[in-house]
């Protein structure tokens, strides 16, 4: 058993002094700011495994969790209400390509990705809106996503857009009365694990 925890563990080492390299695998965990499109503030999660697929390109699996205060717009009504905070989950698959030639700690960053974005059930926080118009009911969607950042070293900073379509918000009788806004930005901090490092 000690053998074969040694073993792991100088695996382990010469993973994380190598550079970054084809074929290599990595873990991504960010954590930061999140906007919706017509403002507000929430915050998110992203676990990002990743295989790159050459040394400077890869290709990734994120999961997602966005707590958002979403607004609120009623068709017979201008006025924009704001919702209660409520969560979306999301799975992305994700292509990202670093500017790097393996000579340099810092790495700029592009990234797209595509994939399932759930919506959770939201309440309504207003006083003048009835309580028959119901609450948003929870729906999915397919969107793009759009990023862009730097890595230096281990460490990550980033700015993301995710493209997700409104949802229909309905009465009681199931009718769409409304929309609920789901775009947002996202503002991250985070760091990988595996896959080497950049530079010397």
């Amino acid at each position: 058993m000690k053998k074969l925890i040694i073993a792991i563990f100088m695996l382990a080492c010469v993973q994380e002094v190598a550079a970054q390299r084809a074929g290599g695998f990595r873990f991504q965990m960010d954590l930061g700011a999140a906007i919706p499109k017509d403002g507000g503030i929430g915050a998110l999660v992203n676990l990002e495994p990743q295989i790159l697929v050459k040394s400077n390109l890869g290709f990734g699996i994120r999961f997602g969790i966005a707590g958002l205060a979403k607004e609120v717009v009623y068709f017979n009504d201008p006025e924009a209400y704001e919702g209660e905070v409520g969560g979306n989950a999301s799975i992305v698959g994700t292509l990202n390509y670093y500017f790097n030639k393996g000579n340099s700690r810092v790495a700029p960053y592009i990234g797209a990705g595509f994939g399932y974005y759930g919506f959770s059930n939201l309440e309504v926080d207003s006083n003048d809106v009835p309580e028959e118009v119901g609450d948003l009911e929870a729906e999915f969607a397919w969107a793009p996503m759009l990023r862009a950042g730097v890595e230096l070293g281990k460490f990550r900073l980033g700015a993301e857009y995710n493209f997700v379509p409104s949802s229909d918000l309905q009465n009681i009788s199931g009718v769409a009365i409304g929309t609920a806004v789901n775009e947002y930005f996202g503002f991250t901090l985070g760091f990988f694990v595996g896959g080497g490092k950049w530079g010397k």
